[in-house]
């Protein structure tokens, strides 16, 4: 690997090559914990508790491997380009087998469709961590100011809600089959891209991540990013900003088949109007970080956010353009949010005294935080509106009032607590 920083001016070229395989990353993302409730719901009558007990155990099982997963990482690109881009095509292929057998099992019974969807989601998830976070250290390790690092961050996430857009549509558009297709086909081209993207720096301090002696150093490497005080405080922020938007990403199609009672011909539209204004706000919000600063900025958006749902609660039947206009003012807050924390964790790592050698931990962590965000959104949302009398197709007033609750108002209470913490941990430490 090369020994040379990023490039001061990370142009497309190199942002194309960096970013393009968090791409097939998001286009698996958004089946996973977006579509794969309601389909498993709706087309194979799964209970929504099953179903919210199945994502919570797969996706604590998945994040408590990250910190390990991390480690490896770290290793790998201690070694060379080489094994990292090994490591990778192997992952690659886990992933693409996982999503097939997920959306075309072979069983239909409840209990083996069950078991069968557990192993699937397992395979699926172990191939997209090791991927992410080959993805996340990768950038990292680029360096640079803040600037820079938002406009790394900006670049993966950017290419991440193309793929989110291309992931809304290509199931209602092209089918299931021709989308798992797309997405080996991605997959492909996202590793081979990597062949050719900047080169991360190879500090002496990480090199001697092979040379540490195993054993009892190990759990003390693992746990370090948990005693560095910063790191906690930003986690905290990011653990109930990302509960907050995990809870309306899972019940966006409940909310809108039964609240707002839309045609599934609107559904794809409520999703890509979404993701398309997140995509074209990224390059805005890289210039305005260095204008504002990224915790102000972040704290902007999460303000701007709860304003959004809380017109989303009053919306009933018919409201299907108004839920449009929704869609993409919560679409431009969710570039900040989707820019800033990773920016600010690239930051504190490359604050500490031997920058990089911890890379891969850290984000292991962080992507155990984000996991366990989807899991609590899917494993405690789905089984309280089931014990609260909502299922799918059902109207009652009771109902509608449960949904509308999960969707709207329990997510703005959560963001008001994440605003409060990034503002009290870090705008207000700020000389």
């Amino acid at each position: 690997m090369a020994s040379s920083a990023a490039p001061p001016e990370f142009r497309w070229p190199q942002g194309l090559r960096y970013g393009l395989m968090a791409l097939p990353l998001a286009f698996v993302a958004l089946p996973l914990y977006v579509f794969l409730p309601n389909y498993y719901a709706r087309s194979f009558g799964l209970p929504l508790a099953s179903l919210g007990a199945l994502l919570l155990l797969a996706r604590v099982a998945d994040a408590l491997i990250d910190p390990l997963l991390g480690r490896w990482v770290d290793r790998l690109f201690a070694r060379s380009q080489t094994q990292v881009l090994r490591f990778s095509a192997v992952a690659a292929v886990l992933l693409g087998a996982g999503f097939i057998a997920l959306f075309f099992p072979p069983v239909r019974e409840h209990g083996a469709l069950l078991v069968w969807a557990a192993g699937a989601l397992l395979v699926c998830y172990l191939g997209y961590s090791a991927l992410t976070l080959v993805q996340q250290s990768w950038g990292a390790l680029l360096g640079g100011d803040a600037p820079l690092r938002s406009r790394v961050v900006a670049w993966r996430e950017g290419l991440g809600l193309a793929g989110v857009i291309w992931a809304s549509m290509a199931p209602l558009a092209f089918g299931l089959p021709v989308t798992a297709g797309i997405l080996c086909l991605a997959l492909g081209l996202g590793w081979l891209a990597w062949t050719a993207a900047p080169a991360p720096v190879l500090r002496p301090a990480l090199e001697q991540v092979t040379a540490a002696p195993a054993g009892a150093s190990t759990g003390g490497r693992l746990l370090a990013p948990l005693r560095y005080p910063p790191f906690r405080a930003l986690l905290a922020v990011f653990l109930a900003n990302g509960i907050a938007s995990a809870l309306p990403a899972t019940l966006i199609l409940f909310f809108v088949q039964d609240r707002l009672q839309a045609p599934a011909s609107m559904e794809p539209w409520f999703l890509a109007s979404y993701f398309l204004a997140a995509a074209l706000a990224m390059a805005p919000v890289s210039r305005l970080v260095a204008r504002w600063g990224l915790q102000q900025l972040w704290l902007a958006s999460m303000a701007l956010s709860v304003a959004v749902f809380a017109w989303a609660g009053q919306l009933g039947s018919g409201d299907s353009l108004p839920f449009i206009a929704i869609c993409v003012l919560s679409g431009l807050c969710v570039a900040a949010d989707l820019t800033v924390p990773g920016a600010m964790l690239a930051g504190l790592i490359n604050s500490q005294p031997e920058p990089g050698r911890d890379s891969g931990i850290y984000w292991g962590w962080w992507n155990m935080a984000a996991k366990l965000n989807l899991a609590l959104a899917a494993g405690l949302a789905l089984p309280l509106l089931s014990y609260a009398g909502y299922e799918p197709g059902n109207r009652s007033e009771e109902a509608l009032r449960s949904i509308t609750w999960a969707y709207c108002v329990l997510p703005c209470l959560l963001k008001l607590v994440a605003a409060a913490l990034l503002y009290f941990l870090f705008i207000r430490k700020t000389p």
